[in-house]
């Protein structure tokens, strides 16, 4: 089984270079098996990708056992996973790569007894081709969107709330520095008198001692 899907992904690999060309792309998974789909996303590029298996009795509900998992990673090593879903009948994702890399799409049949095999359709657009799919785009990032939105609008309304406080510390200490500078006037005026004060008593003591002592 290994082997064969070592084989799978190497031919995958392969059909993956030639994606960005394929609007559609159709093939069949026998249960209890996995195929990886790959494709080569340079840096900074928005990704969607949209599948579904195909109903093989048209008009009729899906049998439970036509379900996929689907997990889509990166090759760098990042065990982060930018999609997964379980035992889903079909689903899409969407998300901007922080590097260039090779992604990977990786779909994994339920296992069943008797095995059958299940037809998927998978889109998966990168790059320019991906501006067709805006509304599936918008759709699955919204909730992301509306988050970082609302960090953006509490770290702008702390920095106004900081300015703020900033500014009225700024008021505060002016307020200070006018009063203490008002004080150390009039304790230097004080001091001053204080001073003269002295000397003048002073004089006044040595003139009435001189004149005691009858020396002037």
């Amino acid at each position: 089984m290994m082997i064969w899907r070592s084989k799978t992904l190497i031919l995958l690999v392969i059909l993956g270079i030639f994606l960005t060309q394929i609007e559609s792309l159709r093939f069949e998974l026998e249960s209890g098996h996995t195929k990886c789909i790959a494709e080569e996303i340079k840096g900074h590029s928005m990704t969607v990708g949209k599948y579904h298996i195909v109903n093989p009795n048209e008009g009729y509900p899906l049998p439970d056992t036509h379900k996929v998992t689907v997990r889509v990673t990166s090759a760098q090593g990042n065990s982060h996973a930018h999609h997964y879903a379980e035992n889903v009948h079909e689903g899409h994702f969407s998300f901007e790569t922080a590097d260039g890399a090779d992604y990977h799409t990786c779909f994994t049949a339920a296992d069943h007894k008797p095995p059958v095999k299940l037809t998927i359709d998978f889109d998966w657009k990168s790059g320019v081709a991906a501006k067709d799919w805006t509304n599936v785009a918008k759709k699955a990032s919204v909730e992301a969107m509306e988050s970082e939105l609302k960090h953006m609008l509490e770290i702008v309304q702390g920095v106004h709330d900081e300015m703020f406080y900033l500014r009225e510390r700024e008021e505060e200490m002016q307020e200070l520095n006018r009063d203490t500078s008002y004080k150390l006037a009039w304790m230097t005026g004080l001091s001053i008198l204080i001073c003269l004060s002295v000397a003048g008593l002073q004089v006044w003591h040595l003139k009435t001692f001189f004149e005691k002592k009858k020396l002037i």
